[in-house]
């Protein structure tokens, strides 16, 4: 036999010249330790303990709270479902849920679309682009309680405030603005958009700076305009970005608290009641040591509707991201 016929492998009905099969090696601590494992845990273990004190076991530990009647103060007892029971019982659960919803939507009518066009616009100015791209993200570095009682005088429901003196010179107004049941929830979200969109804008500028320039230049060449490339080049080319965007906008608005608590407190006749401040209530807004198995309970119920959602939108959404 020659030294080639020595050196291939016979496979019964196979090529004689294909190559031999590549065995597998039996994994085990040693071959593990000797490829890197023991070294990659190492540098790995620093981050799972930081997750793990600080993001999972908080996790875990509200889970277990949610079947438990405890105020943090006196022993714990265990209660099942009674706390799930309570809070769904709870006559201003569907006002919290609506309003919640009310926000979100018009959080969406209102702050989707302005970073997006805004961005769209600030990436065509050919001068200034740093000084616009500095002034849009500012509000973002605004202390949001700052923000909130900057705004807070801005809503002035007398005459001489900031927006009804604007209104004025139009003949329109005064408003009550947050002392209005049908006019406190837009205002919130007024302010929530200008406080948030600048961090999206820049999103959406870094996303264009990948957009080829040839598809405009292509596009200006059949006679389209501003809006037509919009439509038929921007959209298409920053649709994965905007799934992303759309989906985190809608978690970071159905749990939104800052807002309704600095503002109204829930009020006027619970027109700002989020399904936050319900939980903020449960703990620590009715007496000192409050309910912290319903506040969880409800923040257990409000994470798990997050999540199916999340799950669902992308599920959804991964083939049209794509295409």
């Amino acid at each position: 036999m020659s030294a080639a016929s020595a050196d291939t492998v016979v496979v019964p009905g196979g090529d004689p010249t294909s190559p031999p099969p590549v065995r597998r090696v039996r994994r085990n601590p040693v071959t593990w330790v000797r490829r890197g494992g023991l070294s990659t845990l190492v540098f790995a273990l620093p981050v799972l303990v930081i997750f793990g004190v600080f993001s999972w076991w908080p996790i875990v530990r509200s889970v277990v709270m949610s079947f438990q009647k405890t105020n943090l103060v006196a022993p714990a007892t265990w209660v099942g479902w009674d706390n799930f029971q309570y809070v769904l019982t709870d006559p201003d659960l569907p006002t919290a849920i609506r309003n919640t919803l009310y926000f979100a939507l018009l959080a969406l009518v209102i702050g989707f679309p302005i970073p997006l066009v805004t961005a769209v616009l600030m990436s065509s100015v050919r001068r200034l682009k740093g000084l616009y791209s500095v002034l849009a993200y500012l509000p973002v570095v605004v202390p949001p309680v700052v923000a909130v009682l900057l705004w807070k005088f801005f809503y002035d429901g007398s005459a001489d405030g900031v927006f009804n003196t604007i209104l004025g010179w139009v003949h329109l107004g005064p408003y009550a603005w947050l002392s209005s049941p049908s006019l406190a929830m837009p205002s919130l979200v007024l302010e929530a958009t200008w406080a948030a969109a600048g961090g999206t804008v820049i999103i959406y500028l870094a996303a264009l700076i990948g957009v080829p320039g040839e598809l405009y230049d292509a596009a200006e060449v059949d006679g389209a305009g501003i809006w037509q490339k919009v439509w038929h080049v921007t959209m298409p080319q920053l649709r994965g970005v905007l799934f992303i965007t759309f989906i985190l906008q809608i978690i970071g608005t159905v749990q939104v608290f800052l807002e309704p608590y600095l503002f109204t407190g829930g009020g006027p006749a619970n027109a700002t009641l989020t399904i936050l401040l319900m939980i903020y209530d449960y703990a620590f807004g009715r007496s000192l040591g409050g309910d912290y198995g319903a506040a969880t309970a409800l923040s257990v119920m409000l994470a798990a509707f997050l999540a199916i959602l999340s799950l669902v939108y992308f599920k959804l959404t991964s083939s049209w991201s794509k295409s």
